[in-house]
């Protein structure tokens, strides 16, 4: 990426993190790492920081990564969003920011349905994070099933355009269930198919505190590649 274009992105990580501490937050906008159908309400944000390792020596495949989501609702239907991560591995640290938005297409409260659409962009920030940016588009659908507890089932498809070949696949599945256990207490788990950077099946519990305050925890399963998982935690919380 050429330095001004890296500066610029730089400016614009930074302008979007100062300006997201000035509003509100809503719900979270993911299942765990696939798109759910929720779109931010008008003029919300939502801010989330992220932690993902795998527990192990740097030579044997381990990691940290620590980063942050938020999304802003720029109407009922749009939300754009940024998100920041930054990995360690022993030799390398890799540096991305992952613009965003998603439209909800279609949604009928009364018989649990929504539809959304939406694209999410890898920008390196440095030669470790990689060699150009690519982007990867969705749309998806849920169902929420009242007979089971307020169970919501989510699937969908996606495809990356504009990744470099040795990417691995370009298109793939994505699947999500979100089910309530008791109280404040819920199972969440999502799978991306394929074999690639988005390719995980992860499952976890998520937990609210208050309205305004989450955490998730889960395990990270790789769908290729010996020892490919890791552990992730989400924290989200409005102010």
């Amino acid at each position: 990426m050429p330095e001004n274009k890296s500066v610029l992105v730089h400016c614009l990580f930074t302008v979007l993190l100062i300006f997201s501490a000035c509003f509100a937050v809503s719900a979270q906008s993911t299942i765990f790492n696939i798109p759910s159908t929720d779109v931010m309400g008008e003029k919300r944000f939502y801010i989330e920081a992220d932690f993902i390792a795998h527990f192990d020596k740097w030579e044997k495949g381990g990691f940290q990564s620590y980063g942050y989501r938020t999304v802003y609702g720029v109407t009922r239907k749009l939300e754009v969003g940024v998100n920041f991560f930054y990995t360690r591995n022993g030799s390398t640290s890799p540096k991305e920011l992952q613009p965003n938005f998603k439209f909800k297409v279609f949604e009928k409260e009364k018989f649990g349905l929504a539809v959304s659409a939406g694209a999410q962009f890898i920008v390196p920030l440095n030669k470790s994070a990689g060699r150009r940016a690519f982007g990867m588009f969705y749309s998806n659908a849920s169902k929420v099933i009242r007979q089971t507890g307020e169970t919501r089932v989510t699937g969908g498809f996606y495809t990356v355009v504009g990744a470099e070949r040795d990417f691995g696949t370009k298109n793939g599945a994505l699947l999500g269930v979100e089910q309530p256990i008791k109280g404040k207490l819920s199972l969440t788990a999502d799978w991306s198919s394929g074999k690639n950077r988005f390719g995980y099946a992860t499952a976890g519990l998520l937990y609210s505190f208050t309205k305004r305050q989450f955490i998730q925890i889960g395990c990270n399963w790789g769908n290729s590649g010996r020892g490919n998982n890791a552990l992730s935690a989400f924290y989200g919380f409005t102010y």
